[in-house]
């Protein structure tokens, strides 16, 4: 793989393969990530990619409650799989990423959903996302950092 084509993007699609195979069998974890992100040749990557799964993984749970509140009468394992850890990817993003402006994130998972859920994941992501960063913001617990990552005021 081409660094210079390497951008964050190619690197959440790796961690959801990654999340995807383990939702299959969790025994062979480390040797999924070595082996899905073994080709990357930037060590930056490697890391954001490694940690990204982590906070997913060690925040499951509460992931999961963030999307559950949101799929009023719809059991958690009526979302696609694909969807679900997409929805775990940005809300890890939202709130363990400072340096990620939640919009970056909500854009991103949509863009890999195009690419690897149905045709109304994109829309669906996009709504739960959106009701999900406005809580945070509202509740001042999107803990985002650095110029141009938080949301300004309108001018009026």
């Amino acid at each position: 793989m081409d660094e210079r084509k390497l951008n964050r993007r190619q690197l959440r699609e790796k961690a959801l393969q990654v999340l995807y195979a383990a939702e299959f069998n969790w025994e062979n974890l480390e040797f999924m990530i070595t082996d899905i992100f073994s080709e990357i040749p930037n060590e930056d990557g490697v890391e954001f990619g490694v940690q990204l799964i982590r906070k997913v993984i060690g925040n499951r749970s509460m992931l999961d409650e963030q999307i559950i509140k949101r799929t009023e009468n719809w059991e958690l394992k009526r979302v696609s799989l694909i969807d679900r850890i997409l929805l775990r990817i940005a809300i890890a993003e939202f709130l363990f990423f400072p340096e990620i402006p939640a919009k970056v994130s909500i854009n991103e998972v949509i863009e890999i959903a195009k690419i690897y859920s149905t045709e109304n994941s994109g829309r669906f992501i996009n709504g739960i996302l959106d009701s999900i960063y406005n809580e945070l913001k509202k509740n001042n617990e999107l803990n985002k950092t650095g110029r141009g990552l938080i949301d300004k005021p309108k001018p009026r």
